[in-house]
């Protein structure tokens, strides 16, 4: 693919697909880890909004795979098993606890979450851009992922300062703006 397409038409195509087969790839890693953060919050608050994020999740990985079809980019197969595989390994950190699970992984797992989130909607921002000038891509379902994105981000700050709090103590109410940028 060459650097430079028609004028008004995507340049760095090939980057593109690479950049949007790292962003699937992440998005197979956020499910596996939410799928193991469901696991472990069966049945207490949490379980609901990991159920919907799961959901959604999913939903979104669909929706960027419909996304790279319909630019013509194939799905780096081995990027998507190394993710896989990076989630399961990430479960072998040290924290605190041999045996059993620390406290501190509930903390860590939200942190995670609600970063990779905010990096998913700087990818559907990115192809949302793109969009402007390809008509080929759907910027009404970009548009909507984007929202979607936002609505996981302010659950997840609140659910991950609640988390802290149950941790280290502390009061978990609202940060201000710029903590949850």
């Amino acid at each position: 693919m060459s650097e430079t397409s028609a004028a008004g038409a995507i340049r760095n195509e090939e980057l593109l697909g690479i950049y949007c087969n790292d962003h699937l790839a992440a998005a197979t890693g956020g499910i596996e880890l939410v799928t193991r953060m469901l696991g472990h919050h069966r049945g207490n608050r949490y379980e609901p909004r990991l159920e919907e994020l799961l959901d959604e999740l999913r939903e979104e990985r669909a929706a960027l795979r419909s996304s790279m079809a319909t630019l013509g980019f194939p799905v780096q197969q081995y990027k998507q098993v190394a993710s896989w595989v990076g989630e399961k390994l990430s479960r072998a950190k040290l924290n605190g606890h041999l045996l059993s699970r620390s406290p501190l992984s509930d903390l860590v797992e939200f942190e995670f979450i609600a970063t990779a989130v905010l990096a998913k909607r700087a990818g559907f921002e990115t192809l949302r851009s793109i969009a402007a000038i390809d008509p080929r891509l759907d910027a009404a379902l970009l548009d909507r992922m984007i929202a979607q994105a936002d609505k996981q981000h302010d659950w997840l700050a609140d659910a991950r300062r609640e988390v802290a709090a149950d941790v280290f103590g502390g009061n978990p109410g609202p940060a201000d703006a710029a903590a949850d940028s």
